[in-house]
C-alpha cells in the first residue's frame, strides 16, 4: 500500500504541475510529432546546413526573435533542397495545425506580392523580397525527456516552441504580420491573411455601448505599431481597456471569437489546452482595448490581455494596409515558465 501511495503521489504531482502551467497539458502526440519531424529535419540536412540549423538549448539566440526582413541566423529555406525543404514545413505544421500553417504560408506568399508592387531597391542594405527566406533553427536534440525548442522565422512570421519532458509544449512569441493586409490589384487581389484578426475585433468594437466603448478607448490614435515590438520579455500594459466581466453575454461571446482567432494559429490540441487553462483561471479578468477609428480602412490598434498573456494587434502602416499581430506571455515567453519547473522537478 504504501508503494501504492507514493505512486499516486507522483502521478498526482506531476498532473497537478501540468495544470498549473498557463499552456495546461496538451495529448503527448503534439510533442511526440515534433520530435519525429524536427529529427527527421535535422538528419535530412549535410554538415554546413546542419552548422546553421542546429544550436545548443541555450543559446542567446533562441530568445532572439524579430519580424522585419531581415537576414537571420538558422538555415534559410532558399538553402534547402525541396525534400529538406518539405521537412521543414512538416515540422511548420506539428506546431501550427493546418489552419495555422495554412494562413503562414498566405503570409509567405506575400513577399511575391510585395516584390511586384514596390520599386526595385538597391544598396547593401536594400530588403529583399524573396518567399524562400524563411529560417529554421532547432535548439539543443529533439527528445522526449530533456528540452528543447525550434523556430521557424522571416518577414512577418515568428514562431517559437519549447518543450520540456515531452509536455508542456510552450508556443510564445508568436507572431503574425500581412503586408498588404487586403491586396489591392494584380492576380491576388483580394488576399487578406488576417482577415477575422481585423473583423472581430471591430465587430466586438462595435457592438459596445457609448459608455462600455469610452472604456475600452485607452486613446484616440492608434499607435505607429504593437508596443511591445520584439522585445524578448514582455509585462502587462496599461491602461486594460474594458473587462470580460462588464459585457453582455453576447460581446463576451464576441470576445471569445477574437480570442478563439489567435488560439487558432496553433495546433488544436494547443490552443485547446490553452483555452481550458484560461477557463479554469477565470475569463472575466481578461480585457480589451482599441484606439484609433473603427470605420474601414482607417488607423485602427486593439490589445486582449489576461493575468498571463497579452494579444496585440496594429494596423497603420502603408496606409494602413499593414498588420502585425502577437500573442505574448508574460511568465511564459520561450518557455520560461515550464522550464523553471522542469528544472525544479528533474535531476540534470
Amino acid at each position: 500500500m504504501g508503494r501504492y501511495a507514493s505512486s499516486v503521489f507522483v502521478v498526482l504531482a506531476l498532473m497537478l504541475f501540468l495544470r498549473s502551467t498557463p499552456y495546461g497539458a496538451p495529448p503527448p502526440v503534439v510533442a511526440d510529432a515534433m520530435v519525429e519531424a524536427a529529427t527527421a529535419f535535422l538528419a535530412s540536412l549535410d554538415a554546413p546546413q546542419k552548422s546553421k540549423a542546429a544550436f545548443a538549448f541555450d543559446d542567446a539566440n533562441r530568445f532572439d526573435f524579430h519580424f522585419i526582413p531581415k537576414a537571420r541566423q538558422g538555415v534559410p529555406l532558399k538553402g534547402l533542397q525541396p525534400a529538406q525543404r518539405d521537412r521543414a514545413h512538416a515540422l511548420l505544421k506539428t506546431g501550427l495545425g493546418m489552419r495555422g500553417y495554412t494562413t503562414a504560408t498566405t503570409i509567405i506568399d506575400l513577399e511575391n506580392v510585395l516584390k511586384a508592387i514596390e520599386p526595385p531597391r538597391t544598396g547593401p542594405n536594400a530588403i529583399v523580397r524573396d518567399p524562400e527566406l524563411y529560417y529554421v533553427s532547432v535548439f539543443g536534440t529533439p527528445s522526449s525527456s530533456n528540452p528543447w525548442g525550434w523556430r521557424f522565422e522571416g518577414h512577418h512570421i515568428s514562431v517559437n516552441f519549447t518543450v520540456a519532458g515531452g509536455r508542456p509544449v510552450a508556443w510564445a512569441p508568436l507572431f503574425f504580420g500581412a503586408n498588404p493586409a487586403v491586396v489591392k490589384s494584380g492576380p491576388k487581389q483580394g488576399t487578406r491573411a488576417l482577415a477575422e484578426e481585423e473583423e472581430k475585433a471591430r465587430a466586438l468594437m462595435l457592438a459596445l455601448d457609448a459608455g462600455q466603448r469610452a472604456k475600452a478607448t485607452i486613446q484616440a490614435d492608434a499607435p505607429r505599431d504593437i508596443i511591445t515590438m520584439a522585445s524578448q520579455q514582455v509585462s502587462p500594459l496599461s491602461p486594460v481597456g474594458l473587462a470580460m466581466k462588464d459585457m453582455t453575454a453576447a460581446q463576451k461571446q464576441a470576445l471569445r471569437a477574437l480570442l478563439d482567432v489567435y488560439l487558432a494559429r496553433v495546433e488544436p490540441d494547443l490552443g485547446k489546452a490553452r483555452l481550458e487553462r484560461l477557463q479554469q483561471a477565470g475569463l472575466d479578468a481578461i480585457t480589451f482595448a482599441w484606439a484609433g477609428v473603427t470605420e474601414v480602412g482607417g488607423p485602427h490598434y486593439y490589445r486582449v490581455q489576461g493575468p498571463t498573456f497579452l494579444i496585440e494587434y496594429d494596423n497603420t502602416q502603408n496606409d494602413n494596409n499593414h498588420i502585425h499581430s502577437v500573442w505574448r506571455d508574460f511568465e511564459g515567453d520561450f518557455g520560461r515558465d515550464i522550464l523553471r519547473e522542469h528544472y525544479k522537478t528533474t535531476p540534470h
